[in-house]
């Protein structure tokens, strides 16, 4: 019998390396789950923010973007984020020279983007607004659909951005570092949300559940790379750890003042670009 002190807690994490190295020790239970039980379910991001949209999960990995649209029926997890320095998204372009021209209004040229919710999208609307036809696509598809000439930008995220040169493609932009040079502040790129149906101890627990297993994976070397091969679409095991080292940090354990402070100049750009309705303004922190 499933009990508050036995919840099941339906999880969603991305397939991405960040993901599957921090939530490794928890699918494998090598950490207490503090009397919950997890049913781990895994999914392009994108995928888990609509997801989350439909109340399909419990707890989900989710970009910021999304996050801030979810603000009413979720909290943020203080743990597991994806924030920091040098973690944008990039823009790239199939051909040298080019550049989406803010205020264009170009719809012969297209953009392809993660997802309408990400935060990659986000950033390329209030970077480079009205500037071209913006598509959505899988994430996975957007540098061969660039290398293809089916698209003349894209936005790619996670391992792209040290893979991207092997597909032909050419940086314009690396979004994430024009965001810290307007800002001086870290890149919230996504975080842990857990339904405010669930009490304030069953999300505790699983930021606890969450905070152990990535303090495992990180006192065991090589522990999740097993499990990150599993889901990784085929990189080398050096692009895995460089993606691990990039998108793991001290925030990924706690978001810290300017993780805080972050989340709320987000809000505010997109509110102001009109992004995100006004109302959408305050995101309840956990632990």
């Amino acid at each position: 019998m499933i009990t508050p002190q036995n919840k099941r807690i339906r999880l969603g994490i991305s397939t991405c390396p960040n993901d599957t190295f921090a939530f490794a020790a928890l699918m494998e239970q090598r950490v207490d789950w503090r009397g919950l039980e997890f049913d781990v379910l895994l999914g392009d991001i994108e995928q888990l923010n609509q997801r989350l949209q439909q109340g399909e999960l419990d707890v989900g990995k989710a970009s910021f973007h999304a996050a801030l649209w979810l603000a009413d029926r979720y909290s943020v997890l203080r743990c597991g984020a994806a924030l920091g320095y040098g973690v944008g998204p990039l823009l790239l372009a199939a051909k040298p020279g080019m550049v989406p021209l803010a205020e264009a209004n170009d719809h012969s040229q297209a953009t392809w983007l993660p997802g309408p919710r990400t935060t990659a999208s986000l950033l390329f609307q209030l970077f480079y607004p009205r500037s071209t036809r913006m598509e959505h696509v899988v994430f996975s598809d957007i540098m061969p659909g660039l290398r293809d000439g089916r698209a003349s930008f894209g936005v790619c995220i996670h391992e792209g951005r040290f893979t991207y040169q092997q597909f032909g493609l050419i940086l314009v932009e690396d979004l994430g570092n024009r965001w810290e040079n307007e800002t001086g502040l870290p890149l919230p790129l996504g975080g842990i949300l857990a339904s405010r149906s669930l009490s304030d101890d069953v999300r505790r627990r699983v930021a606890d559940v969450i905070a152990d297993s990535l303090q495992y994976a990180w006192d065991h070397p090589g522990f999740a790379l097993p499990v990150m091969r599993r889901y990784a679409l085929e990189f080398s095991d050096s692009v895995l750890m460089q993606h691990v080292e990039l998108y793991v940090n001290a925030r990924t354990l706690d978001l810290g003042l300017d993780g805080e402070a972050a989340l709320k100049e987000l809000a505010r750009r997109a509110i102001d670009c009109g992004c995100l309705p006004e109302r959408q303004t305050h995101l309840h922190l956990i632990r």
